[in-house]
């Protein structure tokens, strides 16, 4: 089994019926160990003919799971949970198709044990920007603080206190629970 680590974030419909649907899926595919609180956060870009008040925060979270599928097979059983909660992706037209839309519910692979790998299509492990986005670190902070960064070589923690990153992110006013209904 590998330690595996996950952002979920939803923007659409019912976020959080969605992203307990989410975890409860995740279950099937090893064993959920860790959950961190829910955090709300401001969409990164404009989302076009929408406004900055129209636009609608994200309800994101870090899970670990311990599972025995390979990165491959993970990433297609992931993508197969957004498809089955609503996620429709649009055509691929460019590398940036798609990468600020809404979403009923998006679930990246953050790190898969301390492996590290890059395939020339759609698998990138540690998420090339993990390290600079405050609603993955702040979740990731709190269930796995002394985590280590398999590329950049340093704490999940110390990169949360360097970070950059100025859109906000404020834990929700959910229960510490929230997974369970």
């Amino acid at each position: 089994m590998t330690r595996v680590y996950l952002a979920l974030g939803s923007n659409l419909g019912d976020r959080l019926a969605l992203l307990r649907a989410a975890v409860r899926r995740l279950d099937a595919l090893g064993a959920v160990v860790a959950t961190s609180r829910l955090y709300e956060s401001e969409p990164w870009e404009e989302e076009p003919g929408r406004t900055s008040t129209e636009r609608r925060w994200y309800l994101n979270c870090v899970v670990a799971v311990d599972t025995g599928l390979a990165p491959r097979a993970l990433l297609e059983r992931l993508q197969a949970i957004e498809a089955a909660l609503g996620r429709a992706r649009p055509p691929a037209l460019s590398p940036e198709a798609g990468r600020f839309t809404a979403r009923t519910v998006d679930i990246d692979i953050l790190f898969y044990g301390d492996d590290v790998i890059s395939a020339p299509d759609d698998l990138q492990i540690p998420h090339l920007l993990a390290a600079e986005r405050g609603f993955v670190l702040r979740p990731l902070a709190e269930i796995a603080p002394d985590l280590v960064h398999p590329v950049l070589y340093r704490p999940v923690r110390e990169l949360l206190e360097t970070l950059g990153d100025e859109h906000a992110v404020r834990p929700g006013d959910y229960p510490a629970r929230w997974t369970e209904e």
